[in-house]
């Protein structure tokens, strides 16, 4: 299906021609970006006079005759490959409603995102040139997919935002972005070993920010790619139990060794644990048509700021590393990873006995 920008507009969102940006979400949704209507194929026409979610995109694409509006404004509109477009593309110039078609008002409208199971009300805003950061907020927070932990919801969420921005206007594409966050987890893993904690946890920190950057930066300037997406969260999914491993191997160099028994215990329940953990994930996006078991009830969602992951374990050792006891930190990661296993095992054995009784097992999201 073709994608016709309309109009120009010398707005630079993440420092981009929002033509050129315009083009590239368009591409990442599976349109091909052209300069005209070509006979015999669909197209899909985009007013430069807004930015909105990628999301709009598909959502169009499966209604012909559609128009989506602002204010009554034309915004976007889906002309079948048997009809004129040039009408259109003039309505949608000028501002004027486009005759004949359906409108779906952006104010009101919500679409169904089914891989997150929930409802959203994706956005449209003018795109003003001499400002386009309400649109960039926009999209930056729309990066923001499912549920996740409470320092990245919360901590570095705004200074990600300024991170990603500066990212992308320098130039930067999300796979040096990635690159650079791996050399750090590895450099953090070496420090780890050799009981330099504050310096690793320096390294760490920053590795987590770039984490959170790369992939939001791909999403917001349509840089997105296969081998970026699976290094990224090949990295994110490797990493943590060699983290924790060097962690305790670092404890000697730092004063406060483990006892070997105990030091095979603790590993054995955080890594065993973690990998458990990843299991159940698996489970239920296998056994419950793709929903992950973090959005089954709002429990689950909240209790996913703070389950045993990476970032909530830093915080546990962070802490305990500032009473000079990294050891301590270490055990207390063991037992929060032993109770969330215990509670997520709990949370899927509910679902399947639900699903056994032929009861609808749905996310609360999609209320």
């Amino acid at each position: 299906m073709l994608f016709l920008a309309v109009g120009d507009n010398p707005a630079r969102p993440f420092g981009m021609p929002a033509r050129e940006r315009a083009c590239r979400l368009a591409a990442n949704a599976g349109f091909d970006c052209a300069d005209a209507a070509q006979p015999g194929r669909d197209a899909l026409l985009a007013s430069m006079a807004y930015g909105w979610d990628p999301a709009w995109l598909k959502a169009i694409r499966e209604q012909p005759r559609t128009v989506l509006t602002l204010a009554g404004m034309p915004v976007m509109a889906h002309v079948p490959e048997d009809e004129d477009a040039q009408p259109v593309v003039d309505a949608i110039a000028r501002g004027q409603p486009v005759r004949g078609y359906k409108d779906i008002a952006a104010e009101t409208a919500e679409l169904e995102n089914k891989a997150l199971r929930k409802r959203e009300r994706p956005f449209v805003l003018q795109l003003d040139p001499s400002d386009p950061e309400p649109v960039e907020r926009a999209a930056y927070d729309a990066a923001y997919k499912g549920v996740t932990d409470a320092l990245t919801l919360y901590l570095w969420r705004k200074p990600a935002f300024y991170l990603t921005r500066w990212a992308a206007r320098a130039g930067l594409s999300p796979n040096f972005i990635t690159l650079i966050g791996a050399v750090l987890c590895v450099l953090a893993f070496w420090l780890f070993w050799n009981g330099q904690f504050w310096f690793g946890a320096l390294s760490g920190f920053i590795f987590m920010v770039l984490d959170t950057v790369d992939g939001k930066l791909a999403r917001c300037t349509g840089a997105s790619s296969k081998w970026g997406n699976l290094a990224d969260h090949g990295i994110d999914l490797v990493h943590p139990p060699f983290w924790w491993w060097a962690w305790e191997h670092g404890l000697a160099a730092y004063g406060r060794p483990l006892e070997p028994v105990t030091a095979i215990m603790v590993l054995g329940v955080i890594v065993g644990g973690y990998v458990a953990q990843r299991l159940i994930e698996g489970i239920s996006i296998k056994r419950f048509d793709g929903m992950e078991i973090h959005v089954w009830r709002l429990l689950d969602s909240k209790f996913r700021l703070i389950t045993a992951r990476r970032n909530p374990n830093m915080v546990i050792l962070i802490v305990c590393l500032l009473f000079e006891r990294p050891d301590i930190g270490l055990e207390l990661v063991a037992w929060w990873t032993l109770i969330s296993l215990i509670f997520h095992a709990v949370r899927l054995a509910q679902m399947t006995e639900l699903k056994a009784r032929g009861k609808p097992v749905a996310s609360w999201l999609e209320g």
